[in-house]
């Protein structure tokens, strides 16, 4: 009788999921176990193009050897102290990440949406400390369609259903505006001037589905934000490490934030790693024991971080994101041409989205993932009838050409 142990199939690691974890989330049906620069594997080997990069996470590519040696080597020396001693790593990385990104100072913490806490947390308690809001006056400006995490407190400003509803009583203190409106902000500042201690901003909204704001609207909202003597605030969770095309996508308009705030790629995909980076005058406001983080500033995330932001510039992905951003866009603009399921494609360096030509409650953009995946190419859809298209900043010209070509494939044989 034969004692051959029956492989795992995909269905398998499907059915585990659906039986023992929560349904918060609706993934593509495909089972990844092995990565490689832009490539994934599933568990039955097939191999796919990966062109969400875990939402811009993995901008170095999976598995990129300098990082996992880094964090091989660290884990091996030393992982964790928490913050109540020094170490050796931290130190080397706030000196290199706040010059890298011209700012005084780094707090470290480990999710994207603890940096937003964080962002929040710091702006309110320089509004208090600096700026001399009346206490529990001080509001946040923000904007609609917004993604800045998960949190009760971030949730309290979403406008997205999904995102709050029956999550309430909710966090107080924040004011929507539109996204790309310039006059509402003004509006929302002049009223309030001296309550308001921050304007909370996506330099391009990547979950509402890549909406790039008009030209200059970054830099705009800069210069309103200091005639108001209210902090600029920028989440570029998403869009920094080189996702758009520059380092950060404010410095497309040569926009230095007040608060910088980085996570995701800061470490590759390899380890949560996130960052708020203000000067002296904002960030000296929180004093030891005022806030902190077990994880946050740990060797590991230090020595991630540091192999990850220099494969960017070793590499110079920002430069190849800017470069095949632009080819991405004008082949799919001439596939526009060719079918009616692309309304339009818009984007940044190679953060990038196609609107299909149907409603939102439609299942048209699923559909047209789940052909992308029978083709060998991994999307999804954000927002129902949009489709998110990020690879890896590592993906050379041929390999974006061949992705062209699936994407041309698929949509033309799904017309039919």
């Amino acid at each position: 009788m034969s004692t051959a142990v029956q492989k795992k199939n995909s269905q398998y690691f499907i059915d585990l999921e659906n039986q023992y974890g929560a349904h918060n989330y609706h993934p593509l049906p495909v089972v990844l176990d092995r990565g490689e620069g832009v490539f994934v594997w599933d568990v039955e080997g097939e191999k796919y193009y990966d062109f969400l990069s875990a939402y811009s996470a993995v901008n170095q590519g999976h598995s990129h050897p300098k990082i996992v040696e880094a964090l091989v080597n660290q884990a091996k020396k030393l992982a964790l102290t928490s913050r109540a001693f020094y170490n050796s790593d931290l130190g080397e990385y706030e000196k290199k990440i706040t010059t890298l990104f011209g700012f005084d100072k780094v707090l470290p913490m480990n999710s994207g949406a603890e940096a937003v806490e964080t962002a929040v947390k710091l702006a309110r308690k320089w509004g208090y400390e600096v700026k001399k809001i009346a206490e529990n006056a001080a509001k946040i400006v923000v904007c609609e369609n917004n993604f800045h995490g998960r949190t009760t407190t971030i949730v309290s400003f979403s406008n997205d259903p999904d995102a709050n509803q029956n999550y309430g009583p909710f966090t107080p203190g924040f004011v929507k505006i539109p996204y790309n409106d310039l006059t509402a902000l003004e509006e929302a500042l002049k009223d309030d001037a001296q309550n308001i201690a921050a304007f909370l901003v996506e330099p391009i909204q990547g979950e509402a589905g890549v909406d790039v704001p008009d030209e200059n609207y970054l830099k705009n909202a800069w210069e309103l934000c200091k005639k108001y003597h209210v902090l600029f605030i920028a989440d570029e969770v998403q869009t920094g490490i080189a996702r758009t095309g520059k380092l950060i996508a404010c410095h497309h308009e040569n926009v230095q934030p007040d608060i910088l705030i980085l996570g995701k790629a800061l470490s590759g995909g390899m380890y949560p790693v996130s960052a708020v980076l203000a000067n002296d005058e904002i960030m000296n406001v929180i004093k030891p024991g005022q806030h902190g983080s077990t994880f946050g500033g740990n060797p590991i995330a230090c020595a991630v971080a540091m192999a990850a932001l220099d494969v960017v510039a070793e590499e110079n992905l920002a430069e190849r994101s800017e470069e095949l951003g632009k080819l991405f866009r004008s082949e799919i603009e001439i596939l526009i041409q060719k079918t009616d399921l692309i309304k339009k494609v818009r984007g940044k360096g190679l953060l990038n989205a196609i609107m299909i030509n149907d409603s939102p409650d439609s299942k048209t953009a699923w559909n047209l993932c789940m052909k992308l995946k029978e083709n060998s190419l991994l999307a999804k859809p954000t927002h129902g009838n949009i489709i998110r298209l990020a690879p890896p900043l590592v993906i050379t010209e041929a390999q974006l050409l061949d992705c062209l070509q699936i994407i041309e494939k698929t949509f033309l044989e799904f017309e039919k």
